[in-house]
């Protein structure tokens, strides 16, 4: 595929929305990719990480092995995540802390947004595609129900397999791989090594995840290029099922003391704003829904105009 500088920086700013998305725990930056119209692509040039690409690097040299890497795309959309994850670590560490009604209902509009665009793009349904559908969104759902490991390991074994697990979630659309850090108990220790610059977590934390991905990608490729309607329908189900999680008005049922020594939720569930104990901000946090859900809608409307 030809591509000119200008559409790199369109693909480095997926790679910004997606890392933006992936530092929430509720947000897949894979939902990102899909609705911005690069995630078969993405899981193709990951796939293509493969011995056959260190032969051709061997007998055609690096311009042809980056080539067959599509690897300015995947530098161009890697440098856009990873800016994104550096810069706003500590903006959306503060909009969770501070403002998480009104962060969770720009998001809850974005994703729910994101079940009909990605539904649309199923171009025959059956019974088995309906099947795949519910089975992703219960699955999904009981994974929002699950609650967080109460002690946080931050040793460098663990948090190697918690980034292999966590790349899987990443780059599917629905669960994300925030939230299954938080599961894992690994997340804090990963925010704090982006926030502090531990340099020797990050590296750790990646290389767990390079291996998650390239074993994973692969898997996903297998299955859009033999059952893509079907793939589709569940990860349909899949994004509607996660929906729980980043609905914006949550009960604490129980609480944690962490490293800091500060009492932070471990246990929620959703509950209706009605209900909700304080200042529910409902004005603000419809608002906010509707913006993220228009904003894909925008997002759709000019991926059709450009084809």
């Amino acid at each position: 595929m030809s591509r000119t500088i200008k559409d790199y920086v369109v693909v480095g700013l997926k790679g910004m929305a997606m890392g933006a998305a992936d530092v929430v725990p509720g947000v897949s930056g894979g939902t990102i990719a899909f609705i911005s119209g690069i995630y078969e692509e993405l899981l193709g040039s990951i796939s293509n990480v493969k011995i056959g690409l260190f032969k051709t690097l061997k007998n055609e040299g690096i311009k042809a092995a980056w080539k067959e890497l599509n690897g300015n795309f995947l530098l161009a959309l890697f440098i856009g995540i990873f800016i994104s994850i550096v810069s706003l670590a500590k903006a959306i560490k503060y909009l969770l802390e501070n403002e998480p009604i009104l962060l969770w209902s720009f998001f809850f509009g974005l994703v729910l947004a994101s079940v009909i665009y990605i539904a649309k793009q199923i171009t025959k349904w059956n019974f088995i595609s309906v099947l795949a559908l519910v089975i992703g969104a219960f699955l999904a759902y009981y994974i929002t129900t699950l609650n967080p490991l109460v002690s946080e390991n931050s040793s460098s074994l663990y948090i190697f397999f918690a980034g292999a697990i966590a790349i899987c979630a990443m780059i599917l659309p629905g669960i994300s791989g925030s939230f299954i850090l938080v599961l894992l108990g690994a997340y804090k220790p990963v925010l704090d090594a982006v926030n502090d610059r531990d340099f020797k977590t990050i590296l750790v934390f990646m290389v767990g995840a390079v291996v998650g991905l390239l074993s994973f990608s692969k898997v996903l490729k297998w299955l859009f290029a033999h059952y893509k309607n079907y793939t589709l329908a569940a990860l349909t189900g899949f994004i509607i099922g996660s929906l729980n999680k980043i609905w914006p008005w949550k009960e604490t049922l129980t609480w944690r003391t962490n490293s800091h020594g500060d009492q932070v939720p471990f246990n929620q569930q959703s509950i209706s704003p009605l209900s909700f104990d304080g200042d529910a901000q409902l004005t603000f946090a419809i608002i906010l829904a509707i913006i993220g859900f228009s904003l894909i809608l925008l997002m759709e409307r000019l991926a059709v105009k450009k084809q």
